[in-house]
């Protein structure tokens, strides 16, 4: 087995997590310009940190004026600390008769594991941390879907989501002040396939976007699909925690967000590695990854969920 065993799977891993391209909603949204702060490096308690400035300053415009000299505005901003996710995979453990060589196919069967699961379990939190709270915000609406003038439901009772339900989101958001410009909705599964039924008002728009074609944009939304969106109580309107399984009364959401008020920022990759020779009873290397990434909202706002 070659010296730099642990070195090759580790940036192997770093390769894979960075390639998987499973949530397209985060795609073209570049990397926070931010050094990673690492704090208690090593310990139990160790975070990636980053700092980022943000503004809502607004210049005051005068019209025809005729009073001078001009009144100051002092500018205004702030900095906020935003701390990244720790994803970690259990332990996994790899005999020294099957890593003879580490050829990159044994490599990839070996850390695919671990960089999918972890790839998952980010994208998941991150359109988690994207949905709004609730509808108690007014610059961030969250609607259910109506099924239309026709009412029309599934087999469970479940309101479809119609184009009629994409115009009353739009219409939601317009008066919310939501930022027009890049405005991308992220639908759940249901939603989506609620969609591809409505021939007349989509007809194969969605299907040519599966076939590799550029994301459709409809009522001012750039739609893309994921099967991971985030859990809503459909009476109160509330986001349930993350990783709530779907009970009674629960529902998974279509979520819209601007993709100018969004950030995401990739931290420290580790891979924690035990080697065989100090296992003389079973000869197995031992080893997981600790990964961090976050992906949140600059400000409360420009954010929509429709369930």
């Amino acid at each position: 087995m070659p010296a730099n065993f642990p070195e090759i799977w580790l940036k192997r891993v770093i390769r894979n997590i960075d390639k998987n391209t499973a949530a397209t909603f985060l795609d073209g949204i570049p990397e926070l310009d931010a050094d990673v702060s690492v704090i208690n490096e090593g310990d139990a308690t160790e975070q990636n940190k980053i700092y980022v400035a943000v503004t809502d300053f607004d210049v005051d415009v005068l019209i025809n004026n005729t009073t001078y000299p001009i009144d100051a505005q002092v500018y205004e901003d702030g900095t906020v600390e935003i701390t990244l996710d720790k994803y970690q995979t259990k332990v996994v453990t790899v005999s020294d008769d099957k890593v003879k060589g580490a050829s990159y196919d044994k490599i990839d069967a070996v850390t695919k594991s671990h960089s999918t699961s972890i790839s998952k379990g980010k994208f998941k939190k991150a359109i988690h941390s994207l949905a709004p709270a609730d509808a108690t915000n007014e610059k961030m609406p969250v609607l259910v879907a109506t099924g239309g003038t026709e009412g029309l439901q599934d087999s469970t009772g479940r309101k479809r989501l119609t184009y009629e339900d994409l115009v009353a989101l739009k219409n939601e958001c317009d008066n919310a002040g939501v930022a027009e410009d890049n405005r991308r909705l992220v639908l759940c599964t249901n939603h989506w396939n609620d969609l591809l039924l409505d021939r007349k008002n989509f007809g194969n728009q969605l299907i040519d976007y599966v076939k590799g074609k550029p994301n459709p944009v409809i009522c001012d939304f750039e739609l893309h699909k994921y099967g991971g969106n985030p859990v809503y109580d459909v009476a109160a309107k509330t986001k349930k925690p993350y990783g709530t399984v779907i009970g009674a009364g629960m529902r998974r959401a279509s979520i819209m967000f601007v993709t100018t008020n969004v950030a995401k920022k990739t931290g420290t990759t580790k891979q924690y590695f035990a080697k065989a020779e100090n296992d003389p009873e079973h000869q197995t290397n031992r080893m997981n990854y600790r990964h961090y990434f976050v992906a949140k909202r600059f400000q409360n706002r420009d954010a929509a969920a429709i369930i």
